[in-house]
């Protein structure tokens, strides 16, 4: 067996002997290798009573043990869940955590500005005191959800005073990101069932953020509300997964509330009429590194194969090679700085070498 001939040295600096290519490669989010986790499927998961003060899984009925998201609600003012005169409620510590951790240090204290007073009236100034958190299971999501590619598919119960199904996506289509300090975000917007967004800018009405990097959606609970509303009179109820007389955005107006009124199942609640889903792909950067190993005239034109010579003056065993010797070239090592062996990569078919011929062997590492 043929030992490693020749070591030969490359220039790793970028775009000498080694070139770098970062490609975005997607794949379906959801753990089943799927893109859609339809109404029909969607489950809460089970979690304790002390996560459930805080939030919600979102499961896929065969894996309901399998968090595909989690969704929560803030509420600036602490509405929705127990409060004390000793103790902040919940709500109120979930909206300051993602505000926080999403926003920049001069805005947290402002919170979400989601709601912005648009021309057509929809909307109103100020700050978002009521939200709903999506976000994504870590490992599914990759690096990060891949932008315009994903659509949420929410339906009320018209019966309970809901409203027509909405449509949400990003508008990384028709708009720039904006930058903050976890990346880049994006508005959550209405679109068409088939995913077209048909305004822009000041026309179309922002439904949320989303945050591509982080796995996060932050929803207006007010502009939820005002789309699919359902029963006003449902604001102070406890909710309970898959009600009927639950699939709407009412959200609580008290303080010092006695209980929990899970009001981020209303969220999961909307995912459950007939057409209804949530459509994610994830995004990962594939790193490509190319080696370019260049063999000159002068090199690996001889084998420390025992074979290869004879005699006690190791002259070459076949008298035909003397003077103009042939080898051929069967793999490529790569060896980091510290002489540790790093990556192997064989030829298809042994490459023939001599000093009348030089040659460029190309080694590609994907990680």
């Amino acid at each position: 067996m043929a030992i490693a001939g020749t070591n030969i040295s490359l220039n790793t600096d970028e775009g000498f002997d080694k070139i770098t290519e970062t490609e975005k490669v997607t794949s379906a989010y959801f753990s089943n290798g799927a893109a859609t986790l339809a109404a029909a499927n969607i489950v809460s998961s089970s979690l304790s009573d002390t996560n459930e003060t805080y939030f919600f899984g979102i499961s896929h009925k065969d894996t309901a043990t399998t968090e595909e998201f989690n969704v929560t609600f803030g509420s600036t003012n602490g509405y929705g869940a127990i409060s004390t005169a000793t103790t902040k409620s919940p709500t109120e510590a979930i909206y300051k955590q993602y505000a926080s951790l999403l926003l920049a240090p001069t805005e947290v204290t402002g919170g979400f500005i989601i709601s912005s007073p648009a021309a057509n009236g929809v909307v109103t100034a100020g700050k978002d005191e009521e939200i709903y958190v999506l976000s994504a299971r870590r490992s599914n999501m990759k690096d990060r959800l891949n932008k315009n590619s994903w659509q949420i598919n929410l339906s009320g119960s018209l019966s309970a005073g809901g409203g027509a199904a909405i449509h949400l996506k990003d508008d990384s289509s028709t708009t720039n990101p904006t930058a903050t300090p976890v990346g880049d975000r994006f508005n959550i917007v209405s679109c068409s069932s088939a995913g077209v967004i048909s305004g822009s800018g000041a026309t179309s009405k922002n439904y949320g953020y989303f945050y591509p990097d982080m796995g996060v959606l932050v929803f207006s609970a007010q502009e939820l509300s005002a789309s699919i509303p359902g029963n006003s009179a449902e604001g102070g109820d406890t909710v309970v997964f898959d009600d009927i007389t639950h699939k709407g955005f009412a959200y609580p107006t008290t303080t010092n509330d006695s209980v929990n009124r899970k009001v981020g199942l209303r969220f999961i609640n909307t995912l459950q009429p007939t057409g209804a889903s949530l459509v994610f792909r994830d995004e990962e950067d594939q790193v490509s590194a190319q080696y370019f190993c260049r063999v000159r005239a002068p090199q690996c034109n001889f084998s420390n194969n025992p074979t290869f010579v004879s005699g006690s003056l190791n002259e070459i065993r076949q008298t035909t090679m003397q003077g103009n010797p042939v080898t051929f070239i069967t793999s490529v090592q790569l060896y980091n700085d510290a002489g540790e062996l790093v990556a192997v990569g064989n030829l298809s078919t042994p490459l023939k070498k001599s000093f009348t011929s030089e040659a460029t062997i190309k080694v590609k590492l994907t990680y």
